[in-house]
């Protein structure tokens, strides 16, 4: 079936936003998205406030469109914070749009690499030191829980993506300990390593399973593995349970559900469980003071984008770029990307 282009789609804003319902995003987040989206649309329809002194619609925006709404947003005295946020909204709206073949580009694409702003600049969020951490992580003893809480730590990836890997996503410096299965051949010679895919999603096969988690990468990333979390990953691997699904998770249940796939859910459970235990999770609390399988993510990015000064190399393995920046990464990884990665990693055990 052809993509639908711009011509067939008469309200570009208006799919989008109904293509978020189908995702399952709740009404309070399909509202904000609307509320940025909209003002956005105004501005590019009034000739006196947009670059080109003409009408535009969405489609038809350019980047020098897209920095002068931001300009404005400053102008305005628009917290940073805010400004960030409402960048990140129309960044998601182009990236999806074109993704789905509606559009041909997304122009805040180069707009987000210049932009100094930052959404996570609540000084409420709670701050875990390193060796604060270290003591987090010792005091886990279960094996497939301390390989979680490492992994999410060490790779920065998501909790949905974490649940999607297959043992085939993972090279070692050994054979792992699971008969019939061989690494892909995108890990073919770069060490020890991790593929992070951007194909799996809610209700869709992948290697032979229907998946219950949506990975959300623009594109794969191979992220490296450090001696440490190659270690951990051996420990669990030498206990995991044989799983039934031919797709061979990585991780998969030791209690309730053997040997099935983790979900999100479940991960969650145990991160928050260790960490109501240390004090760092309440019932009811908000996402600046809690610590949870996200905070893993945003502790990740902290601590490694302030010791590698390299905002493209840790936005590469969060997998937050596309296109030629992840292109440059992607033909540079053993000498650019794994050689910074572990001279800037923390240690955990």
């Amino acid at each position: 079936m052809a993509a639908e282009r711009p011509a067939d789609v008469e309200d570009p804003v208006g799919y989008f936003l109904q293509d978020m319902t189908y995702h399952g995003k709740t009404d309070r987040t399909r509202g904000a998205y609307e509320r940025v989206l909209r003002e956005f649309e105004t501005f590019l329809g009034d000739p006196s406030r947009n670059p080109t002194g003409t009408a535009k619609s969405v489609d038809d925006a350019s980047h020098r469109d897209c920095m002068a709404w931001i300009h404005t947003l400053r102008n305005r005295a628009v917290a940073p914070s805010t400004v960030a946020t409402y960048a990140s909204y129309l960044h998601r709206f182009y990236a999806y749009m074109a993704q789905v073949g509606v559009f041909d580009s997304n122009p805040m694409g180069l707009v987000m690499e210049e932009m100094d702003e930052k959404i996570d600049s609540n000084p409420a969020r709670r701050e875990v030191s390193v060796s604060q951490m270290r003591g987090f992580v010792r005091d886990i003893r279960h094996p497939l829980e301390h390989a979680l809480v490492v992994t999410l730590l060490k790779t920065g990836m998501r909790v949905g993506e974490l649940c999607n890997l297959d043992v085939r996503d993972l090279s070692l410096s050994v054979d792992t300990p699971v008969d019939g299965v061989s690494t892909r051949a995108a890990l073919d010679g770069r060490g020890p390593s991790v593929y992070v895919s951007s194909e799996p999603s809610v209700g869709m096969v992948t290697n032979g399973e229907t998946r219950t988690a949506s990975n959300k990468r623009k594109r794969s990333t191979v992220v490296p593995v450090d001696d440490e979390l190659e270690t951990v990953l051996l420990r669990w691997l030498a206990v995991r349970p044989d799983s039934k699904s031919p797709a061979e998770p990585l991780f998969v249940g030791t209690s309730s559900g053997w040997g099935t796939r983790l979900t999100p859910d479940a991960v969650h459970h145990i991160v928050t469980s260790h960490a109501t235990d240390v004090g760092w999770y309440r019932r009811g609390g908000d996402r600046e003071e809690n610590v949870t399988p996200h905070y893993f993510r945003h502790f990740f990015t902290t601590h490694l984008r302030d010791r590698t000064g390299d905002r493209g190399i840790v936005k590469y393995l969060r997998g937050d770029v596309a296109g030629d920046i992840i292109d440059t990464y992607t033909h540079n990884w053993g000498d650019r990307v794994r050689e910074t990665y572990e001279s800037n990693i923390y240690s955990l055990l």
